[in-house]
């Protein structure tokens, strides 16, 4: 070991003297003018995996300050990027090799643009006078990222990288988040310039300021819900990002208004407040007839906004910062283009105002809402207080939010794992829930859990990070708990184990029906092995993880994990394969019309 750490060291300063030697006679080269630029944009993490071209890249990242995690797979690099730009509002790096490298980032970013999270991808590619000729990794790298980014360029010379990087910055923050990237050919990176001429403060913008909205559009939206009988506020994934919690929650507070959080608009207001009707969510949904939009789409997550899940005369007030996103599926009542936080101020100043106050009748529409959390509450709680073996999801995760901290950022993915878990595992503070989101990405934990926990180091010192994971989608990221103990990250993972994709198996059956002739025939789809030890993971690197079947064990695993500061956990949880969620009243996804 202390052998392998000389000979980096010594690596290390040979490329760096090497570096500075050439600087000193000829200028500044391509590695050095993308760190430099990156770092003087704000830049602060860099997620990837290193190889031909992009080795020195990351060096001189590290040289300059940014912060570099080395990851086990690209897309868990690009999942750890984009959710710290979630979580910090500036776009985080992933830095990828070329070629497959880049192509394994392409699911990454899909999932970035169509969650609107800032995400910065830069690749190197092969030498540009290998262009044409069956280069090493050769790809159409920008054509082929291009759909999936706002912006995607090759800076033409090393001179204007810095140009390009902060126009990558800027449009990957700016407006609706999104993914941008930046090709970097193997010539372009080893080039030099003269230092003098290269424009490293090419331009550093002043923070983007919130637009307002039309004061007009303010008071007929004050006036809609002033008139309604059955008013609810849905809100969104874009008030966390926008940093509207404060104004948010004055507003409800102020009114009495219920709201209805999405999957990641959860801790912009507390879910613990009485104003909140998730577990009314069908209900509340279905009857209200004006709907506040906050920063949330109309798309498969709220149903569309069509009937039979909501009600067809329904009247929608949509705020949003992306006017496109207005009138998507529905027409909207009144459609404001604005940053959430002013408009909420805007609009709680004016509903303060007598001509503007809400109906009395909204009393009545909050005793349906009372009495449909009683009667699905009781469901739930009889189901959590059920603790036979094999255990249930409902009785996993009472324990699990009994016995981890309040202000724990939640890493959630799995289908019922997560789908349940979003009901029972409680946000009170806004981005503080990090899940497959709006694309359903399945292998985004481990990355997000990684992210996570690196800005909770910088920024938020002691606060723990809850990964909950379903044996399936555990399985796509995994290995970055390699990541976690190298970099020394306290992720608690918690794998609630089914069997299967959905559901799976007990033993004695999965066993009967692979005896039934060819396995890859037989043995059905949704299943996978059963009761794998997952936590013998950390037997690899020392350590002990946690086989747990009953409530007891849950909580003291958690305990243990909890004292654990420099490293990860595993706590592999085995519940019955054919645990379900509550029945529906209606498919989870709305079914088209055609």
């Amino acid at each position: 070991m202390l052998f392998g750490r000389k000979l980096f060291q010594l690596t290390f300063r040979r490329s760096f003297h090497v570096s500075q030697k050439l600087n000193q006679a000829m200028g500044i080269d391509g590695n050095n003018i993308l760190a430099e630029s990156l770092k003087r944009q704000g830049v602060e993490y860099v997620f990837g995996i290193v190889g031909i071209p992009v080795i020195e890249t990351a060096m001189a990242f590290q040289q300059v300050g940014l912060k570099y995690i080395g990851m086990r797979n690209e897309q868990a690099a690009c999942y750890a990027a984009q959710a710290v730009g979630y979580l910090t509002g500036k776009p985080g790096v992933c830095l990828a090799v070329s070629g497959p490298g880049l192509l394994h980032c392409i699911g990454g970013m899909a999932n970035a643009q169509v969650n609107c999270w800032p995400l910065l991808v830069i690749a190197g590619s092969c030498p540009e006078d290998h262009e044409g000729i069956g280069g090493f990794q050769e790809w159409h790298q920008v054509e082929a990222s291009r759909q999936y980014c706002k912006y995607a360029s090759r800076p033409p010379s090393a001179r204007l990288i810095p140009l390009h990087v902060e126009k990558a910055v800027r449009l990957a923050s700016s407006g609706r988040p999104g993914v941008a990237y930046l090709d970097v050919p193997a010539t372009l990176l080893t080039a030099e310039a003269d230092e003098d001429k290269v424009p490293l403060e090419y331009y550093n913008p002043e923070p983007v300021k919130l637009g307002h909205p039309d004061p007009a559009l303010v008071a007929q939206a004050a006036y809609v819900l002033a008139k309604a009988q059955r008013p609810l506020v849905i809100v969104g994934k874009g008030a966390a990002y926008g940093r509207a919690e404060q104004a948010v929650t004055k507003l409800v507070e102020t009114t009495n208004l219920p709201f209805l959080p999405t999957p990641m608009g959860k801790g912009v207001v507390a879910d613990e407040s009485p104003l909140c009707v998730s577990s009314a969510r069908t209900q509340a949904l279905l009857q209200a007839d004006v709907i506040l939009l906050l920063g949330a789409r109309l798309n498969w997550m709220l149903h569309f906004g069509q009937a039979p899940r909501f009600d067809k005369d329904v009247k929608i007030i949509q705020v949003d910062i992306t006017p496109e996103e207005f009138h998507n599926s529905v027409k909207s009542e009144v459609a404001v283009h604005s940053d959430i936080k002013p408009f909420t101020e805007a609009l709680t100043q004016k509903l303060a105002e007598k001509k503007y106050s809400l109906q009395p009748a909204s009393n009545t529409w909050w005793k349906v809402l009372k009495e449909k959390q009683v009667a699905n509450a009781k469901f739930v709680e009889s189901q959590a207080n059920n603790t036979t073996v094999p255990l249930n999801y409902y009785a996993v995760f009472k324990t699990v939010q009994a016995n981890i901290p309040k202000d724990s950022i939640i890493v959630s993915e799995g289908a019922n794992t997560m789908d349940i878990g979003r009901g029972l595992l409680l946000n009170n503070k806004p981005r503080h829930r990090l899940d497959a989101g709006t694309f359903g990405t399945m292998g985004v934990g481990p990355g997000f859990a990684v992210a996570a926990a690196m800005w909770c180091r910088d920024h938020a010192p002691g606060k723990r990070v809850i990964c909950v994971e379903g044996d399936s989608a555990f399985g796509f990221s995994g290995m970055e708990i390699e990541t976690m103990f190298r970099y020394k990250l306290p992720v608690v993972v918690v794998i609630v184990n089914n069997n299967g994709i959905y559901g799976g198996f007990d033993k004695q059956t999965f066993d009967d029906i692979q005896s039934g002739g060819d396995v890859a025939q037989c043995t059905p789809p949704t299943a996978l092995s059963t009761e794998v030890r997952y936590e013998k993971m950390m037997e690899i690197f020392g350590e002990t993880g946690h086989l747990c079947r009953t409530v007891e064990e849950i909580e003291a695993a958690l305990k243990k994990a909890l004292m654990v500061t420099d490293k990860p956990s595993i706590i592999n949880i085995l519940i019955d394969p054919q645990s379900n969620r509550k029945p529906q009243k209606f498919n989870w996804l709305t079914e088209s019309k055609l």
